[in-house]
């Protein structure tokens, strides 16, 4: 009898022990998700200041082109004279 009582205490402890690491491993999953998220949102919110940036070099360029484009073609015109 005392034996079966062993064993029933032993099945117990592996119970309590199987609950505290599944509880341990639900929390460890959730941090995990939680940074995840958060890095998640922070890449976002990097590359879209990275969009904004380049479409404003961008435009800045263009507007660069356009003036070479004009004082070439003044030139040219002087040129021509």
């Amino acid at each position: 009898m005392a034996l079966v009582q062993e064993n029933i205490q032993y099945i117990h402890r592996l119970i309590k022990q199987s609950i505290t690491e599944s509880q341990e491993m639900m929390n460890t999953n959730i941090h995990f998700e939680l940074d995840l998220h958060e890095r998640t949102i922070r890449s976002e919110e990097k590359l879209k200041h990275q969009k904004e940036f380049m479409l404003t070099r961008i435009a800045q360029i263009e507007k660069r082109f356009e003036q070479v484009e004009k004082r070439l073609e003044q030139i040219d015109k002087q040129l021509k004279k």
